[in-house]
């Protein structure tokens, strides 16, 4: 009988996370503007562990822009449990990005 292999605590707490998937065009101006805007947003109250933040290049993987339902960049979803919970499209500040986080931020 093998004993199966137990997750790491950083294993745990990541699965445990929703996942923030910033989706971006590496050229664009205004995806620099919104990940700028993200940190703000993540840097008050403390809330860098509150996601498990992946950036994604929308170009390189329009699959994965597809099958969350991104149409337009840059864009913010939050999936957990395998569901898409949040979207934010072309965010214009940290207000939306804020009122689109409100649930998971401290």
């Amino acid at each position: 009988m093998s004993a199966q292999a137990k997750p790491s605590i950083r294993e745990e707490t990541a699965e445990a996370r929703p996942k923030l998937l910033f989706f971006y065009d590496p050229t664009s101006g205004r995806s620099r503007r919104a990940e700028g805007f993200l940190a703000q947003v993540l840097q008050r109250r403390r809330n860098h562990d509150t996601f498990d933040l992946r950036r994604v290049d929308a170009r390189s993987r329009a699959d994965l822009a597809g099958r969350c339902g991104v149409e337009r960049l840059p864009a913010f979803v939050v999936v957990e449990g395998r569901r898409v919970r949040a979207r934010l499209e072309e965010p214009t500040g940290c207000v939306e990005i804020r009122e689109a986080l409100a649930r998971w931020l401290k």
